[in-house]
């Protein structure tokens, strides 16, 4: 896909979320429910105002975040390299929010539908595609996994994203799985995710240290 449809996409995606919002606007409550507890209950509101774009304006942000990035990286061109899976990883991203924001609007509207029983699905291919991206990342400054054992050498980054991708896809299959058990959702979202993440870090170190001796 060129690069400017896929610009296109992100845009649209952007404004799909402020189109929608505007339209329920005058239907939602006051005060409405913004947030839900571990169990799936909702636990905080907000009032109206601009509160219920709060969602909209964060993907707003995050997109000129995303793009500046790139820019500013001391190791840009490398990021040129996988620069569709980067565009990918926004636009899954950016759909996510946009996901989370119709809950919101949708169970502010009546439609109570829990987190717990939403979130699992489009979480899972968040995380899943992470990986992907991850194992086709090449050395940089703000995506994949950024100690100074992988930043400091080619091969231990490619042998980190490598593996850590992998884990990361499994984290994915697993929340996806969660969703025939939304009481327990979010610790088989959390626990794998956490272990991969100190895994990734720990096995970064292990394989520098080892390319050291090497060396010696």
């Amino acid at each position: 896909m060129p690069t400017g449809r896929r610009l296109s996409i992100i845009a649209g995606i952007v404004v799909i979320a402020f189109v929608v919002t505007t339209m329920v606007y005058p239907r939602l409550p006051d005060r409405f429910a913004s947030h839900w507890n571990a169990s799936g209950k909702a636990d905080g509101w907000m009032q109206k105002g601009w509160g219920v774009f709060l969602l909209p304006l964060l993907m707003l942000g995050l997109v000129i975040l995303f793009m500046v990035l790139p820019l500013v990286d001391p190791l840009k061109r490398n990021i040129t390299s996988f620069r569709p899976y980067y565009d990918t990883f926004i636009m899954i991203f950016l759909v996510f929010l946009l996901a989370i924001q119709m809950q919101i609007l949708l169970w502010n509207l009546g439609k109570q539908i829990s987190p717990n029983k939403f979130l699992p699905i489009p979480m899972g291919i968040l995380i899943y595609y992470a990986g992907v991206l991850m194992q086709h990342a090449t050395p940089n400054w703000f995506v994949g996994v950024r100690t100074h054992w992988t930043l400091s050498s080619d091969r231990v980054w490619e042998q980190t994203h490598r593996v850590t991708g992998l884990l990361f896809r499994v984290c994915g299959v697993i929340s996806v799985v969660g969703f025939a058990f939304p009481d327990l959702w979010l610790v088989l979202f959390m626990a794998p995710l956490l272990a991969s993440t100190v895994f990734a870090v720990a096995f970064s170190y292990v394989l520098y240290r080892r390319e050291l001796l090497e060396r010696s």
